[in-house]
């Protein structure tokens, strides 16, 4: 690995003063591995394919390894098909990108070691079908490596390197100036859509004036009471330093409160620790901020209808783990979705962790003879790719869990499994949260169980209804729903701050990194055309404000859900998305 990059540095040495050079470098590295391919083979390519388009070699960039790279799947393509008929050994450049990979061709006694093979029968099973010694990955797969697929996937931008950041190392003035940031984008917005607004002003100032203010809801409590919720006689209103100079006031909802600008029929708004609220009143100098209007928050834009066109058409699985009960890790419950998989053999397929339960009972007590990772491969990698041997034309996307010990990054927002568990380019690893597109249709993805924590944390307040949003259907003002449109209207996978104590051990959240919980990229971007909130509380799917939210509930209660997308039409994506839950056989 290290040769082979100083290789490419050298060979791109013009490079190194451009900010995307280590990004560029890892491409290339990326190419080579995949594809078995020296720094010079890889020059070669590109230089026959830069003469091919004109008569002077262009400068490497990435948008040339991606020209290098299309390329090459495309000889891949054109040497399987001939070689069709011919032996096994005429196909051996179109194995997988690990099959000499010095990742996995030997590792210390931590981890691996030897040569990776597959056993020809999988060994007698001890603890609920567990092997007796580790099963080690086969790299090699049948098939091309980059196979036509079904749909066109758009994944998150930059990488791995970007997101593992070290956690433990928040400082206090980390997290205060992201609540602020947070705090001031949201007074942007108010401000934007409410024209009448005015300024914003500052809820701690004397005043006989009404004016709107923004700022968090804070619990007027200890975080570590217990069984303590949020009630009118506990809010505190947070100000930014900007607006507010960071105070806590005492907050007061009027009798006759009224609720301007949310979608009619609700008949009230939901509060809970963290929620950014906008509020009309004023401080009379009784020591509080007494509201007669909350604002509700603007709804994300509405996606814009895409073409009709029925090649975009493509069917999904989704189901979140666990994948296996307490009581063993024999995985029956993924065992029969895999073989419903290669029955049905879905164009995409998104598994939410944990995979590897950090709080199951037997890795708990030690009782495994088996490293966690090898579990992990054997469990979920080799069913997968039996699975895409049998359909190659599908994708498969993992997206982690903070109780996944098979990650090294256990804290909220999580980077994506390391490469290592793929073993297979259509094997894609996401981040938790994940954001990507699939023929154009966004998705927004969280394995955190947002939705149960903020039905504990919920407080819903009633109100007179005013210049509210009229929609066709009306608007959904179900629990469920409600708990879905509060992630979709404070844009953030996970609104709540801070976190109950009884729940914490589930998120472990880094606030200096809230970026990373952006249900979209900025305020007016429109929201997901689909959002998956796997949650405990009772599975459903939905349409909440113009998205189609599905919680698929966990697999070892049976229950999972599936997708079609219907690319003909003529209306928004949420027309032409059919979500359903489906339940094991």
């Amino acid at each position: 690995m290290s040769s082979l990059r100083g290789n490419i540095v050298t060979w791109l040495g013009a490079t190194e003063e451009e900010e995307d050079s280590e990004a560029l470098v890892n491409e290339c590295v990326s190419i080579c591995q995949m594809y078995n391919l020296t720094a010079e083979d890889l020059q070669f390519k590109w230089e026959a394919l830069s003469y091919g388009k004109a008569q002077t070699i262009l400068r490497f960039t990435r948008e040339s390894a991606a020209d290098v790279k299309a390329q090459i799947q495309r000889e891949v393509q054109a040497k399987n098909a001939s070689s069709a008929s011919k032996s096994a050994s005429a196909t051996s450049f179109a194995r997988g990108r690990l099959a000499h990979s010095a990742k996995f061709a030997g590792v210390n006694a931590t981890g691996l070691s030897g040569p990776l093979k597959a056993a020809a029968q999988p060994p007698k099973a001890l603890f609920g079908g567990m092997p007796s010694t580790p099963v080690k990955l086969e790299q090699d797969f049948d098939g091309p490596i980059a196979s036509s697929s079904r749909v066109a996937f758009v994944g998150p931008k930059d990488g791995r390197q970007n997101r593992a950041y070290r956690y433990m190392y928040e400082t206090l003035g980390e997290r205060s100036e992201t609540l602020d940031t947070q705090l001031d984008g949201f007074g942007d917005l108010i401000l934007k859509h409410y024209r009448d607004a005015g300024q914003l002003g500052h809820p701690g100032v004397f005043s006989e004036e009404c004016c709107v203010v923004v700022g968090r809801i804070v619990i007027d409590a200890e975080p570590s009471g217990a069984g303590v919720k949020l009630n009118d006689q506990s809010l505190i209103l947070e100000a930014s330093r900007a607006h507010g100079d960071g105070l806590r006031v005492p907050l007061q909802l009027a009798p006759g409160l009224k609720i301007r600008g949310g979608y009619k029929g609700l008949g009230g708004v939901g509060l809970f620790p963290g929620a950014v609220v906008a509020l009309k009143g004023r401080n009379g100098g009784g020591g509080y901020f007494i509201a007669s209007e909350i604002l509700a928050i603007p709804p994300m834009p509405v996606s814009p209808a895409p073409p009709s066109n029925v090649a975009a058409s493509f069917d999904m699985c989704i189901a979140c783990g666990p994948f296996t009960p307490d009581a063993n890790l024999d995985y029956k419950p993924w065992r029969t979705l895999i073989s419903n998989l290669k029955a049905s053999k879905p164009a995409v397929v998104l598994l939410l962790g944990p995979f590897v339960d950090a709080t199951h009972t037997y890795l708990q007590h030690g009782m495994v003879d088996e490293m966690p990772s090898d579990i992990f491969k054997r469990q979920f990698i080799t069913p997968l790719r039996d699975f895409l041997s049998q359909s190659p034309t599908s994708i498969v996307l993992l997206v982690p869990s903070v109780n996944d010990i098979i990650s090294d990054h256990a804290v909220f927002p999580q980077c994506e499994l390391d490469d290592e568990f793929s073993g297979d380019p259509r094997i894609r690893l996401l981040p938790n949260p994940a954001r990507f597109s699939l023929n154009g249709i966004s998705f927004a993805v969280c394995s955190v169980d947002v939705l149960y924590h903020l039905r504990k944390e919920e407080y819903f307040r009633r109100g007179e209804e005013i210049d509210s949003i009229i929609c066709e259907p009306a608007a959904a003002s179900d629990p469920m729903s409600n708990l879905s449109r509060y992630v979709l209207q404070q844009r953030s996978f996970y609104p709540i701050f801070p976190v109950s104590m009884d729940v914490a051990h589930e998120v472990n959240l880094d606030v200096s990194h809230s970026a990373e919980l952006r249900v979209a990229e900025s305020p007016d971007d429109p929201g997901p055309d689909v959002m998956v909130l796997p949650s405990r509380l009772k599975h459903f799917s939905k349409v909440v404000d113009n998205s189609v939210v599905v919680n698929p509930s966990y697999l070892t209660k049976g229950t999972y859900a599936t997708l079609s997308y219907s690319g003909q039409g003529t209306g928004f994506p949420k027309d032409r998305i059919s979500a359903n839950i489906a339940k094991l056989s």
